[in-house]
């Protein structure tokens, strides 16, 4: 029988996530109609042992291929599975028990052809991840887009959790070969051929970002170089928040430099700004040794983010060359 949904993972070197997010599906309230594509990226540590341990349990599909990154992966097991909605998933992410109920709720009530959903961490996550969690989702850092709070424009689904419809995929064959921003990119190509999209609040996710702040200061950096690249593909796109980190630490500096000469205003702002940031964090996480790691995250956040779209910026503008040459790295092969 045909199922309804094919949930689609693409899994990099990490076994022990894919154990951990197979385990969640076992425990869901939904259990009807659903197929499970696992999409193994190259990897030189293999899932397959893994998948093998779910088999009677769950109807799986396992899938080897060469490393082209996740958005082609993701792409290849659309193109594998059988359903007619499929929901896309990062390996690093655990679903709470009502995830998929939720979704064919939502769905039911109001069709649409995309959609996302937000991520939130674990009472089980460490003090870093909880830090690092916070820093992506608040309002005060990233202004909710991610899904954490409900927005009054247009929603741009994640990657890490997110539905497309097979009529969406085949219309526009999925994700492009840029990483990171290959969500993005999706979406608005999706917008421009007249699908729609829609968050969906109660399909959250456990998003574990098994990363240091050292590994979380290079993703962020690369999150700030594509969205110039985005902006440039896609004119109109553009918005004046995406300088926010960037005017935040050139601000910064700026207070600095005044204080020194002996005016404190500028400074007063920022200290006030950021113990809010403090304050929101700890009250939310119930620890102040997390309000201040999330301190910290911010500050990683929007010194990566703001170099990263500032150098972007300026390389787009007044070099010649298309963005595949000036930035390779942010560029997987098909």
């Amino acid at each position: 029988m045909q199922p309804k949904y094919s949930l689609i993972i693409p899994v990099f070197n990490r076994p022990e996530e894919i154990r951990e997010l197979l385990q969640s599906l076992l425990h869901q309230s939904y259990q009807e109609d659903f197929e499970v594509v696992i999409v193994e990226d190259g990897s030189d540590i293999s899932s397959e042992a893994v998948v093998k341990e779910f088999k009677d349990s769950l109807t799986l599909s396992y899938y080897f291929k060469a490393n082209s990154g996740p958005g082609d992966s993701r792409n290849f097991g659309m193109r594998k599975a059988r359903g007619d909605y499929f929901i896309i998933l990062d390996s690093d992410c655990i679903l709470p028990p009502e995830y998929l109920q939720a979704i064919d709720f939502s769905l039911a009530e109001e069709y649409t052809d995309f959609f996302g959903g937000p991520d939130t961490a674990h009472p089980d996550f460490s003090n870093t991840q909880k830090a690092i969690n916070y820093a992506m989702t608040s309002f005060l850092t990233t202004g909710g887009i991610r899904g954490s709070e409900k927005g009054s424009g247009k929603f741009q689904p994640r990657s890490f959790n997110m539905g497309i419809s097979r009529k969406a995929f085949e219309a526009s064959q999925g994700f492009g070969n840029i990483h990171p921003g290959e969500d993005p990119d999706l979406t608005i190509r999706l917008w421009n051929l007249g699908f729609t999209s829609k968050l969906i609040p109660e399909a959250s996710v456990y998003h574990k970002r098994r990363i240091d702040f050292s590994k979380f200061y290079r993703q962020v950096k690369k999150f700030g170089m594509v969205r110039p690249i985005l902006n440039h593909w896609h004119p109109g796109t553009a918005k004046l928040t995406y300088w926010f980190p960037f005017l935040f630490c050139a601000g910064f500096l700026l207070s600095v430099i005044l204080a020194i000469a002996g005016s404190l205003w500028l400074l007063y702002i920022f200290a006030f700004y950021l113990l809010l940031i403090l304050i929101d964090s700890t009250v939310k996480n119930r620890s102040l040794g997390i309000g201040f790691l999330s301190l910290y995250a911010v500050i990683v956040q929007f010194y990566g983010y703001g170099t990263g779209f500032f150098k972007s910026t300026f390389l787009l503008t007044f070099s010649k060359k298309k963005p595949q040459e000036l930035f390779p790295s942010l560029f997987f092969r098909s």
